[in-house]
């Protein structure tokens, strides 16, 4: 997300590296650089103009605080700006209404209208509690109703069953009268699409507005964040046709340039609401334009990550997963259950660019797929591992490294390496353990470092050195190393 765009801005920094102070003179080369990387990112240029001015206005009139150093106080101002053109803070549904709150969810066709009407069900279910209805209200692409009912289906969510042969103010109008008698808390409506936006689409959405007006509707632009500004243009057509009342970015995972986030709110004052990260119905974000902007500066987003480790961690199995490492007893069924924990957060790289300062080291680091990769394999190698192997890896010899080498279709050196790897780690974590026994740090919530996440040289991420602990023995250096040594499982 914002790779390349927060790769800019770090080098437009450098500019003010080792300055006494803040001065136009000094700032004026970093702030070229930073109108050139928002212009790239497809950035409105309206908003590039406004954003330069402000970020120089306010920097030149600042006074510098004592013990911060020009370059991180100068991070700051582009962070608090960032963060103001995006919205400043996040604004979701009203949940305040009278129930059912009614979401009226708009946009082209191939943008993830339904995949995010399915996806904020499952939120609102899920998180928030609340009892959510699901409408197909999609008359002109009858596979959109099969689609949503495929994927309520996959989260157990309730949905409406839609008459297409009427017309879609008439299947809303309905929808909502039987949610008011099944007393739900929310009913959110997925509306038809077209391949661009022309005045029979608008007229549709217009209808169906109108038809549900008294209900107080919140109207969701679904938009694709790969398309820079000409996100940013259907959002102005959708809004000055049926008014929005916020926005979603699709496709955050992809390589998008930023430009539709850094854009839309500033030019059509229409706030972004939710982003989606993710093909899973659990890849759906609140929008929080202070957390965003610190990801792109490289200053990490902790507070959403502990609130992923939160969601995703069983918090009990965590607790006596930290109880027999303190005994020193991490098993593999124990690593197991880590590796499946991390997976629940995410990829790798999403995770780490979550930590402060990550970003840029991720970019020396290069693809991390390929340890994604490895740690596939050590999950298809624990999977040919009987309990009792699980449980003490001991026992695993010759004969036994023979039949898990077979079953899980890896060469014998495979097992045998990860028996190796699992040695080191199992050292390394009666480390952590003393560490945290004299006051240790780590995430709240995740496993592994008291809360911490595993060492990911641990795990065979290229680029990491293993934890001190991690064996006697100085591994060879392999030939796709990163620039602190380490390597690939």
């Amino acid at each position: 997300m914002f790779d390349t765009l927060s790769e800019k801005f770090s080098n437009a920094f450098k500019h003010l590296q080792g300055k006494a102070k803040i001065s136009e003179a000094n700032i004026e080369d970093a702030l070229a650089e930073v109108r050139t990387a928002l212009l790239e990112a497809d950035v409105n240029f309206k908003v590039v103009r406004s954003f330069i001015a402000a970020v120089k206005e306010k920097a030149i009139g600042e006074k510098v605080i004592s013990g911060v150093n020009p370059e991180e106080q100068f991070i700051k101002i582009v962070h608090d700006e960032l963060a103001l053109v995006m919205g400043s803070a996040h604004e979701g549904l009203d949940f305040k209404k009278p129930a059912p709150i009614v979401v009226l969810v708009v946009g082209l066709n191939g943008q993830g209208k339904t995949t995010f009407s399915a996806k904020l069900s499952n939120m609102l279910t899920k998180k928030e509690k609340k009892n959510v209805l699901l409408v197909p209200c999609d008359t002109f692409r009858p596979a959109a109703k099969d689609q949503l009912i495929t994927l309520a289906k996959q989260a157990d969510l309730p949905w409406y069953d839609s008459d297409l042969g009427k017309k879609p103010q008439e299947i809303a109008k309905e929808a909502i009268a039987a949610a008011k008698t099944e007393h739900r808390d929310v009913v959110i409506i997925d509306t038809a699409g077209r391949l661009h936006v022309d005045d029979e689409l608008m007229d549709e959405i217009v209808e169906v507005k109108k038809a549900i007006e008294g209900s107080n509707p919140e109207v969701l632009l679904v938009a694709d964040a790969m398309t820079g500004q000409e996100a940013v243009n259907v959002a102005k057509s959708f809004h000055q046709a049926i008014g929005l009342t916020g926005t979603v970015l699709s496709k955050m995972d992809s390589d998008a340039r930023g430009g539709a986030a850094l854009s839309i709110r500033h030019v059509t004052g229409v706030p972004i609401s939710y982003i989606s990260t993710g093909e899973k119905l659990k890849d759906l974000e609140l929008f929080h334009p202070d957390r965003l902007a610190g990801r792109i500066l490289d200053m990490g987003d902790v507070v959403t990550l502990v609130e992923k480790a939160e969601e995703a961690i069983d918090q009990k199995e965590a607790e006596n997963m930290m109880k027999r490492m303190e005994k020193g007893q991490f098993t593999v069924e124990d690593f197991l259950k880590q590796m499946d924990m991390m997976k629940n957060l995410g990829s790798m790289s999403s995770i780490l660019k979550m930590i402060p300062g990550m970003g840029g080291m991720l970019r020396d680091i290069g693809d991390l797929s390929p340890a994604e990769d490895e740690m596939k394999r050590m999950r298809v190698i624990i999977g040919s591992m009987t309990k009792d192997e699980r449980q003490n890896y001991k026992i695993v010899k010759e004969s036994r490294i023979k039949r898990i080498a077979s079953g899980s279709g890896n060469t014998i050196a495979n097992v045998e390496e990860f028996l190796k790897k699992f040695r080191q780690m199992e050292k390394m974590m009666g480390g952590m353990m003393q560490m945290m026994k004299g006051g240790g740090m780590g995430l709240p919530g995740m496993p592994g470092m008291g809360g911490g996440m595993p060492d990911p040289g641990a795990m065979g991420a290229p680029g990491f050195r293993q934890q001190p602990g991690a064996g006697k023995k100085k591994k060879k250096k392999g030939k796709r190393k990163g620039p602190w040594g380490g390597g690939f499982f």
